[in-house]
């Protein structure tokens, strides 16, 4: 009997685990627990498949999990993501899905995911898209974004997307000469940028993100937000495609 009762249990525990997990089991015997202990080993060796389930319905419970933690942490620092007065701001400014990165020009993953964007934002047509300057690869990243910034303050928004595109596939060096030259192709002034890429302002942008990407739990680039959802690391064109069709569903 007793035998019967010790299978049927190691049955339950393996299909309703969280049930048997909460089972008093303090009545048994040390010999009880020990057969019942034996029991279950032996059942999940006769049925393997039964710990890839769970194993899967763990990982989607943690997905969720993490997705509902991301949702909040957007949620209650939404201001500072889509609306804090310093980040450049493109795609279609009235659009109804509005999509942030934080990049860092160096990041192979962001120069991947670049062209991609700019394919969804231009088929699209209706997504607000806005870049975050997190350079987190080291000093050359720091001086790529202290550039865009400076020629964003001198030449505005056009020119700072400009040198956001030549930077994300720009392979040379960050030394002076090569920004002047690149500055100099931008069309705006290289003195003035170079002089400008230390200035307070530009610090406190990128100080400001970096805060903002600590409160986020972000560590790795690209990271997106779109809509209450953040995705963290590169996502593929068609999958950026589903989640805004998902997003504009709801």
């Amino acid at each position: 009997m007793l035998r019967h009762l010790i299978s049927a249990s190691a049955l339950t525990l393996a299909l309703t685990a969280p049930v048997v997990a909460e089972t008093d089991l303090s009545n048994l015997t040390d010999a009880q627990r020990e057969a019942f202990r034996a029991e279950v080993r032996a059942y999940l060796l006769d049925n393997p498949d039964i710990i890839m389930e769970a194993v899967a319905v763990l990982e989607q419970r943690q997905q969720a999990n993490e997705a509902a933690t991301d949702r909040d942490l957007v949620q209650s620092n939404a201001d500072a993501i889509f609306n804090d007065g310093y980040s450049w701001v493109g795609g279609n400014l009235d659009g109804d899905i509005t999509l942030v990165e934080f990049l860092d020009y160096r990041c192979g993953y962001c120069r991947k995911a670049a062209a991609e964007v700019d394919q969804l934002i231009e088929t699209d047509g209706n997504i607000r898209f806005i870049v975050k300057e997190f350079p987190i690869l080291g000093e050359d990243s720091v001086t790529a974004s202290r550039f865009a910034l400076s020629v964003r303050k001198v030449g505005g928004d056009d020119a700072y997307k400009n040198a956001h595109d030549a930077l994300i596939t720009y392979q040379g060096s960050f030394e002076e000469p090569a920004l002047r030259r690149i500055a100099e192709g931008l069309g705006v002034d290289a003195d003035a940028v170079i002089a400008g890429m230390n200035a307070p302002e530009i610090n406190k942008v990128l100080q400001d993100t970096r805060t903002l990407a600590g409160t986020l739990q972000i560590s790795g680039t690209p990271t997106f937000v779109m809509d209450e959802q953040l995705l963290r690391g590169y996502v593929p064109l068609a999958a950026m495609q589903e989640i805004a069709a998902e997003i504009r569903a709801d």
